[in-house]
């Protein structure tokens, strides 16, 4: 049982404190950390449940990145795809559908592409969900322009 991040031997407690807080055995500095993050951001649990995810399937994903406008959850900028984790999905109002559309017009004309992805999926389906956005990357890098 080693940290993902830095290769530390873990205790028993940080193995089980980490597995159970984001699915990944983190030692207790990268785990405070991320728990930092999701105070300062209020990220989602999911998005770092992804963002592990990502990693282990070989992407570079990025987490809290900030676009310029705002602090996109995930983001992997080689093909310039930005994530959302909806975690309020189920009660959208009109303003904050417009608000999201708008996002999106923004990101569309900085030619990045931006998918929201409801909690809920990645909490019941994470696997399948990162082999679904790996096939998306797979089609953007097929799209775009290597520089």
């Amino acid at each position: 049982m080693k940290c993902v991040e830095c290769g530390k031997e873990l205790s028993y407690i940080d193995h089980r404190k980490s597995i159970e807080m984001f699915n990944v055995e983190l030692c207790e500095h990268h785990r405070l950390r991320m728990e930092r993050l999701m105070r300062k951001n209020n990220t989602p649990v999911e998005a770092v449940k992804l963002y592990y995810g990502l990693k282990s399937a070989g992407e570079n994903p990025m987490l809290e990145w900030w676009d310029g406008k705002r602090s996109v959850d995930l983001a992997i900028s080689r093909v310039k795809l930005n994530i959302e984790i909806d975690t309020e999905y189920q009660m959208l109002t009109h303003e904050q559908a417009m608000n999201d559309l708008e996002e999106t017009m923004h990101s569309f004309q900085n030619g990045f592409t931006t998918i929201r992805i409801p909690h809920i999926i990645i909490k019941h389906y994470l696997q399948e969900t990162v082999q679904n956005i790996m096939g998306i990357i797979e089609g953007l890098r097929a799209n775009i322009k290597v520089i």
